[in-house]
């Protein structure tokens, strides 16, 4: 298992489960067998569960009971298939580390995806899933092939556990036709400065005015403190990137998010702000969102108004309510305003 010291930022929002579930099959493997020793040790309860998959035990009297100890329970298992799932248009592959979050943000689509108990669950057999993208590397030569890290999870905070992020670093850092990228909205980053990435791995960060953050991403690191991670993974040579979402219209949005830019470029080094990526995400939901939202966050300060919206829809088939396209316009103004002020050389990846 990784270990490392703690900052007192990082302490504070540190995952540390209320429950552990093992897999059979994980104990097979020496990082399972490592990880019931240390999770017995801290006096953790463990339980064995058949399946990764489907895990009974997590207390849920109500969906909101329900969400929340998820948001502590941790599924240690075995990733079975050997097919990995697409992540177009921004990557060919998902490298599947990690599932799920224990952040309790309050629009995270997670919410619909993984169901009424987003547990967060690990993999213990990280060489088979490496070899795995080792053949999909191979077949798709001579291009190159991209794989995302964090379609359905953020995996920094289960990596002090398996040390899995840190692995799948160093070995795309040793392949000439690949590249990987993921992003987090934590802090803990501490074991990941020394790895050898030879630039093959753009770590990227999950951005906000710091209202948003204190109003809907409830359990996650402010924004001062993602920017200073922001400035310890550039200092370590890492190709940065920047995932500013969801933008939401508040009063004072402007002033917010200009604040959060300003913050930014004083702790970027030039020579990281030379190739730096921002991916921009207005706030949208679906009504099954929505559904799911006031279930779980019945109290939510969102503006969940369908009335104020425009119904759009997506290109996986269904619709959802976006921001209308005056709004819409004048978000493209300030953002992309906001990015060619502070770092005149990074690109826009999209805004959406």
């Amino acid at each position: 298992m990784a270990n490392k010291t703690l900052t007192p930022s990082s302490a504070r929002n540190l995952f540390i489960p209320k429950r552990v579930f093992i897999e059979p099959a994980a104990l097979e493997y020496p990082l399972g067998r490592q990880l019931q020793e240390h999770f017995q040790s801290e006096g953790i309860p463990i339980t064995i569960t058949p399946s990764h998959n489907r895990v009974s035990g997590i207390p849920s009297k109500t969906p909101q009971e329900a969400f929340l100890e998820s948001k502590r329970t941790l599924v240690i298992g075995v990733r079975r298939g050997k097919e990995f799932q697409t992540c177009k248009p921004s990557a060919h592959y998902q490298l599947p580390l990690v599932t799920s979050c224990p952040g309790k943000c309050e629009y995270c689509y997670l919410l619909t995806n993984l169901g009424r108990k987003p547990y967060i669950r690990i993999y213990v057999n990280l060489e088979e899933i490496l070899d795995r993208a080792q053949a999909y590397i191979q077949e798709h030569l001579p291009r190159e092939t991209l794989f995302e890290g964090a379609a359905t999870s953020d995996p920094i905070p289960v990596e002090r556990y398996t040390g899995a992020l840190k692995k799948a670093i160093e070995f795309f850092g040793r392949q000439e036709h690949a590249r990987f990228r993921f992003v987090t909205k934590f802090t803990d980053v501490v074991s990941l400065l020394d790895a050898r990435h030879n630039g093959r791995t753009r770590f990227r960060f999950s951005l906000n005015a710091q209202p948003v953050i204190e109003r809907f991403e409830h359990g996650t690191p402010s924004m001062g403190e993602r920017v200073a991670a922001a400035g310890k993974a550039a200092r370590a040579g890492y190709p940065l990137g920047f995932l500013v979402a969801p933008i939401v219209l508040y009063e004072g949005w402007q002033e917010g998010y200009q604040e959060l830019f300003a913050q930014l470029q004083q702790v970027l080094n030039p020579s990281s702000q030379k190739d730096l990526t921002f991916e921009l995400i207005t706030h949208r939901f679906t009504q099954r969102a929505k559904n799911n939202i006031l279930e779980v966050f019945p109290g939510t300060q969102l503006d969940l108004n369908e009335q104020a919206r425009q119904f759009k829809y997506g290109q996986f088939g269904y619709g959802k309510y976006v921001y209308p396209k005056e709004k819409m316009a004048q978000i493209k103004e300030v953002m992309e305003g906001l990015v060619h002020q502070y770092f005149p050389s990074a690109k826009v990846a999209y805004l959406v």
